[in-house]
């Protein structure tokens, strides 16, 4: 299991000044939503339609702002997909 650090403080969390502001808040409340006791209390608590909907939400956002490579790096920790897809050939 690797150590991380604990999350920002939850009162740094602030949206709404500015576009800074606005990111640094956005990655303190990812980390602190990663947080293996709060995943472990809340998912059993979502309904079938709202663990679709985060799904829908961050499957979206990761397919449109991340390039083919940068998926499999990035998020699915696969070093070795460097190329993107090749369509399919036609005849």
């Amino acid at each position: 299991m690797e150590n991380r650090p604990p999350p920002p403080a939850a009162a740094s969390i602030c949206f709404g000044l500015d576009r800074r502001t606005d990111e640094q808040s956005l990655h303190a409340l990812l980390l602190r939503l990663s947080r293996p006791p709060l995943l472990a209390t809340l998912i059993p608590r979502l309904n079938e339609q709202e663990i679709a909907q985060l799904v829908e939400l961050t499957g979206g956002l990761l397919h449109k702002h991340l390039s083919h490579r940068e998926y499999h790096q990035l998020f699915l920790d696969d070093p070795d997909e460097s190329t993107e897809p090749q369509p399919p050939a036609q005849d």
